[in-house]
């Protein structure tokens, strides 16, 4: 079992920065993707970035540039940093992990964050 606390959401303006955290604890040697999902009301969930244990990552195209994804592998730690943010970034931001063991792949969530951009 994984479990995820992630949190540093909240109300800012159009250009300007947040910085989102997610901390990993349980069986956290058997995670091998971390990343987060964002979901705008009225919207499906989408994938804004992930990061393997290799350190290899992967943004959606609408957040290349902008947002960087990195991770502390020790301590199973994921942040996100958000530059330049616009108001369509609004969204309830959630962290996951994959873990693999048995030949079984998982996936475990967050409880979610809410990023509020205004013009």
């Amino acid at each position: 079992q994984v479990q995820l606390v992630d949190s540093g959401g909240g109300l800012v303006r159009a250009g300007e920065s947040l910085r989102l955290s997610c901390a990993a604890s349980g069986s956290t040697f058997s995670i091998n993707i971390m990343g987060w999902y964002r979901q705008a009301s009225g919207k499906q969930r989408e994938l804004v970035a992930t990061i393997s244990e290799s350190g290899t990552t992967n943004y959606a195209d609408s957040v290349k540039g902008r947002f960087t994804i990195s991770r502390d592998n020790l301590k199973y730690a994921v942040d996100l940093q958000m530059n330049s943010l616009r108001p369509e970034d609004t969204a309830v931001y959630t962290c996951y992990a994959r873990t693999y063991r048995a030949y079984s792949f998982r996936e475990y969530w967050g409880q979610g964050t809410q990023v509020t951009v205004s013009s």
